[in-house]
């Protein structure tokens, strides 16, 4: 009797604690409407890539489009046909800039995680509250400080001036620290040691494989962050210029150009979300172990 009784109460507690029906259905639609609105931006940019100029411009605006074209698209090579240096010559900067500072920036996030995660080195945790400190400035304020200090190296004009600012970024050493105390177990690195390991043997076949999904998620915000970055003040020569730069140039030209100004968007947009469909699950992972929501 008394097992009959405690089996009766967990149940009751369990079903105090459980939603009901008419609960979940209100709660997927909440996290429906959410996930629809977040989405909206998105989708208004690709339907208005579609719309011709007279769409465009009637007021009040329209969401959907009536008539659509390619005529946005197409345009594009004539709007670019007026410019020295060829169209390939940007994609190739913008490729090269970002795929270089993507994969310094996870290799030095990922030595910097691993030193003040799992060396013995002095005073570390001092060290990682300066790179928490290190959070809280952005881009503009740092803009003056890179760039004496860039000019004091003769970088200006140079690929590097895009390159080396995000080398060292203080949120993927935050990001890579966590979720490496959390993964990464001492008593493995410990094994690996008294089997006579050395360090960069246990960091580069041990601790990476182990921390897959976070350099995974580090690749997406350093792709995306580099791809759509504009160097401001420190690249002049046309040859080196990036794709985003030319395409700054298409989207201020007015209302006139607002179609192939989207149509720039929708273009520019695509190689971030094909490397978040590549490593959408690690993501996941990784922003679960970090505890950031």
């Amino acid at each position: 009797m008394k097992l009959k009784l405690k089996r009766l109460s967990k149940r009751s507690q369990i079903k105090n604690f459980t939603r009901s029906r008419v609960g979940n259905f209100f709660y997927m639609l909440f996290l429906v409407a959410m996930g629809s609105f977040s989405v909206l931006p998105l989708v208004y940019c690709i339907i208005t890539s579609f719309k011709p100029l007279d769409e465009i411009l009637v007021f009040p605006p329209k969401f959907f489009v009536s008539r659509p074209t390619l005529e946005n698209y197409l345009a594009l090579p004539g709007l670019l046909s007026n410019i020295k240096i060829p169209l390939s010559r940007y994609l190739f900067n913008s490729l090269f800039v970002t795929i270089v500072s993507t994969v310094l920036y996870v290799f030095v996030a990922t030595m910097a995680a691993f030193s003040l995660s799992k060396s013995k080195i002095k005073h570390k945790n001092k060290m990682f509250l300066l790179v928490q400190f290190a959070l809280l400035f952005n881009g503009y304020v740092l803009a003056l400080p890179q760039y004496l200090i860039f000019s004091s190296l003769k970088m200006i004009d140079t690929y590097w001036v895009m390159i080396l600012p995000y080398a060292a970024s203080s949120m993927g050493v935050f990001l890579m620290k966590q979720y490496m105390e959390d993964s990464v177990p001492d008593a493995l690195l410990e094994a690996a040691r008294i089997d006579g390991a050395n360090v960069p043997t246990i960091f580069f076949r041990i601790v990476l494989p182990m921390v897959k999904p976070c350099w995974l998620t580090l690749t997406l915000f350093g792709f995306r962050d580099v791809w759509s970055a504009i160097p401001n003040g420190t690249v002049f020569t046309e040859s080196i210029k990036t794709l985003p730069t030319i395409m700054q140039q298409i989207t201020s030209g007015g209302m006139a150009r607002s179609g192939s100004a989207m149509a720039v968007t929708v273009i520019m947009m695509i190689p971030p979300i094909i490397v978040y469909f590549i490593s959408q699950s690690n993501v996941k992972e990784a922003m679960n172990s970090a505890g950031i929501k």
